[in-house]
């Protein structure tokens, strides 16, 4: 398995970790089974790491199946129907 990889700078980590831990709406707490305020279990670096893969696989979804349609229309506009009354 090939392993895609990005390196951030050491000082940048955390401002890296909290922007998207904010856009993909990271709690710190988290509502449990019992209904009680909890500790999320999910740390904000776990959590970061997850979303990255999901937009990555996301996106890789997205052109796929955008080929896969463009592939499907043009082979149904090489469809022929003749009038044989013609």
């Amino acid at each position: 398995m090939a392993i895609f990889s990005v390196e951030i700078a050491d000082e940048d980590v955390e401002r890296v970790i909290n922007a998207v831990a904010n856009n993909y709406n990271y709690q710190e707490e988290i509502i449990d089974s019992d209904n009680r305020l909890v500790e999320n279990p999910e740390s904000k670096y776990v959590f970061a790491n997850r979303m990255v893969r999901k937009f990555l696989s996301d996106h890789v979804k997205r052109y796929e199946l955008e080929l896969a349609k463009k592939t499907l229309e043009q082979q149904l506009e090489s469809i022929t129907i003749n009038d044989p009354q013609l």
